[in-house]
């Protein structure tokens, strides 16, 4: 009696915590999830709205008046030039950064100094001014210079100033983790010279940061509009400007289809920073883990051998 009496308060208790109300942290995890999906939702829908109008044969009519891929073969037609000067602008500022902002960004993490603070300050400045105040200072200055003014080159200048910053700062902050100084002393010890510690161990730990850099800065000088609309002539325009060109002065279709070729340039690199991390400090101090201890096997081997052959 008393068990059966046990059992059923033991069902009675369940079937109450089965009927009891969420608590209050699973209240707030469905809020911050709909408060989440809400903010994606106004994000994303304009941009799905805009590739449909692409697609459209008639925006005002919508999906019922049919889908075609004509306005595309327009914009292909009539803007391709300004897709591969575009790509042309990007690997050239690439190229200019990666060679000035790993070594710049080497120097910066090797110094401890207050003139390397105020040398990173001044170049993150440009993030902080708009495109157009940038612009114009490179108008005032390296304006009255023509050859360099009607070439696509100025707008490699511009792009190069805006986007340094985005390879400074992951490749410093990844040299500062992976504490170089230390790794370097370990190979110098034995026997390596700087340009060989530079390329293999300052590169291979910097990578993670490199890269992340290479796609911050691809992605930022395809997207730049500000800076370039005040640079551009009519025979360097890039797709940022063409495509405000296809909004003001054409239909609304050319335009959204104009959108659609702007989102498949750009949409690989963002899925490559997705993919591949970014995290770029946890990665390169892992890394640097990893080769100091290296580094130290190594030494303690080295000096087993010398004290073996004595």
């Amino acid at each position: 009696m008393n068990t059966l009496l046990t059992s059923k308060a033991r069902g009675a208790a369940h079937t109450r915590r089965r009927l009891a109300l969420p608590s209050t942290r699973a209240w707030l995890a469905a809020a911050q999830w709909c408060v989440t999906l809400a903010t994606c939702a106004f994000l994303v829908v304009p941009v799905v709205m805009s590739i449909v109008a692409g697609l459209t044969v008639n925006y005002f009519r919508g999906v019922a008046s049919g889908l075609t891929l004509r306005w595309l073969d327009e914009v292909w037609t009539q803007y391709h030039d300004s897709v591969f000067l575009s790509l042309e602008v990007a690997a050239a500022t690439l190229a200019i950064t990666l060679m000035v902002g790993v070594p710049a960004a080497y120097a910066l993490a090797r110094s401890r100094t207050r003139l390397s603070r105020l040398i990173e300050e001044l170049l993150v400045m440009p993030v902080a001014l708009p495109g157009l105040a940038s612009a114009l200072a490179l108008l005032v200055v390296y304006g009255g210079f023509s050859a360099l003014r009607m070439s696509a080159a100025f707008i490699v200048v511009g792009h190069v100033i805006f986007t340094l910053p985005f390879m400074v700062r992951p490749v410093c902050a990844v040299c500062a983790a992976a504490d170089l100084r230390t790794l370097e002393e370990g190979a110098a010890s034995l026997g390596a010279s700087f340009v060989q510690r530079f390329f293999t161990v300052v590169l291979p730990n910097a990578r993670p940061g490199i890269l992340a850099g290479a796609l911050a800065v691809l992605t930022l000088s395809i997207g730049e509009f500000n800076l370039t609309w005040m640079l551009h002539t009519p025979d360097t325009k890039t797709l940022p400007v063409g495509l405000a060109d296809t909004y003001a002065s054409m239909r609304i279709e050319i335009g959204s289809a104009y959108t659609i070729l702007f989102f498949v340039m750009t949409m690989p690199l963002l899925l490559a920073m997705q993919w591949l991390g970014v995290q770029t400090p946890g990665t390169g101090a892992r890394k640097a883990q990893k080769t100091q201890k290296t580094h130290k096997a190594q030494q303690a081997q080295q000096a087993r051998t010398h004290q073996d052959a004595q």
